[in-house]
């Protein structure tokens, strides 16, 4: 299969029971599993509970524990009210007997209301006018880690084609935003929850990061410690996912050995989709 073929396969759970579903992770030689699938799987958890004309509207999680790949993940869903207007669920992932992540969401049916909406930036670079990873690679060669080299080259359901690369390839200190063009490698079916999830998985990527660049950092760094704490999501407007998304992120703060960081998902029409924000363990390691 593809990357993504095997992305919307590990997104389908199997129903163990009536609020119990499990999860596989793809294996890719990862030593942890990636943060933005276990919050993908945990929302196609709550999804299933839900009834099919209510929507997730927003999204609260926390990292407990390094998931490990190598075994199912297990979601047990709370479902903690189904009220008049909306619907919330909570669901814990367990792995090896312990919660590893939690998720609240909460769940409305579509109806009208006032409506407005920050503009998407302007003046940013096309996504086809920017380097595609192989590009990336090839153009900046021994200049880029060897780390940043596998990740670039490893086959992945979702393209990201940053407009700055300058903190790949530096230790230059630089402001703490970045743009960033990201779109899954193949077709996402028509469905919204579906949607919903892929949304939520591709959420996790580079966000994190941005909140090292004040300090003339990278994720990628051996002497830096990175992990997902807890991430939040509001989805905004329902958008088919098939084309590139505008990820605009900053992070206004760092301190205490984390790092905080938000983000805005436009699609190519402009329209706000969905806005985000993380805070994660930046920490320096010490020889």
């Amino acid at each position: 299969m593809s990357a993504m073929q095997d992305l919307l396969a590990i997104l389908d759970l199997e129903r163990l029971e009536h609020n119990l579903f499990r999860g596989r992770s793809p294996q890719v030689g990862w030593q942890r599993v990636f943060g933005g699938q276990v919050i993908g799987q945990a929302l196609v958890a709550a999804q299933r509970t839900v009834d099919a004309a209510r929507h997730v509207h927003s999204l609260h999680c926390y990292f407990m524990r390094p998931g490990d790949p190598a075994v199912p993940i297990i979601y047990e869903v709370d479902r903690i009210r189904d009220g008049g207007s909306f619907t919330t669920r909570r669901v814990v992932a367990i792995q090896h007997g312990h919660a590893i992540f939690s998720l609240s969401a909460s769940f409305q049916r579509d109806e009208p209301g006032l409506d407005h909406q920050i503009p998407m930036p302007q003046n940013v670079p096309p996504a086809d006018n920017l380097r595609t990873q192989r590009e990336f690679l090839e153009e900046f060669g021994d200049r880029v880690p060897e780390n940043i080299r596998r990740y670039w080259a490893r086959e992945r359901p979702i393209e990201v084609r940053p407009v700055m690369v300058e903190h790949y390839t530096s230790r230059d200190k630089l402001p703490p935003r970045q743009d960033v063009w990201i779109r899954t490698t193949g077709p996402v079916p028509d469905e919204r929850p579906l949607q919903a999830a892929v949304l939520a998985y591709l959420s996790d990527m580079t966000l994190l990061d941005t909140s090292t660049f004040a300090h003339g950092r990278s994720g990628f760094d051996p002497d830096i410690q990175m992990a997902s704490l807890d991430h939040a999501m509001w989805f905004h407007r329902p958008h088919k996912l098939d084309g590139w998304l505008l990820y605009t992120q900053d992070s206004p703060s760092a301190q205490g050995a984390r790092g905080f960081s938000r983000g805005s998902l436009y699609g190519l029409d402009g329209t706000l989709v969905a806005s985000v924000a993380q805070e994660g363990l930046v920490r320096m390691r010490t020889k």
